[in-house]
């Protein structure tokens, strides 16, 4: 029974040791077997692999795939007319020589990302510090990424990285600035609306002027006409008087002589002074045919 008990403990510490020696690399990884801080091969071939049981080796793995390295916040920093700009960047990268890696920070991604930053922070720095923030934004922002690229990638290889690209997600002006900024704005667009305001009110006023002069035009050109049709109108009219006062002057002037009655006596309030024996008076005194032709 004893023998049997021990024969099981061999075989499972024989097992464990099989096991301990077995590993599997997956496509995505890398694999590092190290004995005692010393690499002793990179595998990054994917599938089943043998090496010393611990504590004679042990083995590492690295991720293969692209990576994000994104500052949580942005950094500051100052431009080439002395502007605080807050820049928010952020890098895709991934390892390209896994021993020279493994070598610089002993597997340790945090202390990798470190490293990066700072090399993305001192070469947005220097590229920054020569430009602009008109230039930074827009007018040189290709240049600008192209030169941080080239310095973050020539920095990175040393430490067995390869920069895959590097862009910048925000340029903002500190907050301090941002409030100059936008008081200058508001000053910039108030005096455009105070501007188009003017202008608007000088067409405004031409534009009256205009209809002021077409409704004095328009005014005197109907007046003309009217005048035009009223002396048409009074000279047939007197065409027509002198017609009829050919044919019988003396109905005409005993018809004029009642127009002259009926316009004076309108009112019975009315008062006149005038002479009875008055020529307005001739036919008041008539009394039968032709009586008013001479008058006493």
């Amino acid at each position: 029974m004893n023998r049997l008990v021990s024969y099981t403990i061999a075989g499972l510490i024989i097992l464990s040791v099989a096991l301990s020696m077995l590993f599997v690399v997956d496509q995505r990884q890398y694999a590092i077997v190290f004995a005692l801080g010393e690499v002793k091969k990179v595998i990054s071939e994917p599938g089943l692999h043998f090496k010393l049981p611990p504590p004679f080796q042990n083995v590492i793995v690295l991720d293969k795939r692209i990576l994000t390295l994104d500052t949580p916040e942005a950094d500051r920093f100052i431009t080439a007319e002395k502007k605080n700009i807050l820049v928010d960047a952020y890098v895709k990268w991934r390892i390209l020589d896994p021993r020279l890696y493994f070598v610089s920070f002993t597997g340790d991604e945090r202390r990798a990302q470190d490293r990066m930053s700072q090399i993305i922070k001192a070469a947005l720095n220097e590229e920054i510090t020569k430009r602009t923030v008109r230039e930074v934004i827009s007018g040189e922002r290709g240049k600008v990424m192209s030169a941080i690229q080239k310095k973050v990638t020539d920095e990175a290889k040393q430490i067995g990285v390869d920069i895959i690209d590097v862009r910048l997600k925000r340029v903002d002006y500190v907050e301090q600035i941002n409030n100059s900024v936008y008081d200058r704005m508001k000053a910039e667009r108030t005096r455009v609306a105070n501007e188009l305001r003017s202008t608007g009110a000088a067409e405004s006023e031409k534009i009256r002027a205009d209809a002021d002069r077409q409704r004095t035009v328009i005014l005197a050109e109907a007046y003309r006409e009217a005048e035009n049709v009223r002396g048409d109108g009074d000279a047939k009219a007197t065409q027509i008087y002198a017609q009829a006062f050919g044919q019988n002057p003396e109905f005409f002037k005993f018809y004029r002589s009642l127009e002259a009655y009926r316009a004076s006596f309108k009112n019975r309030t009315d008062m006149m002074v005038v002479d009875p024996n008055s020529e307005f008076f001739r036919y008041f005194k008539s009394t039968g045919p032709g009586a008013a032709a001479s008058p006493k």
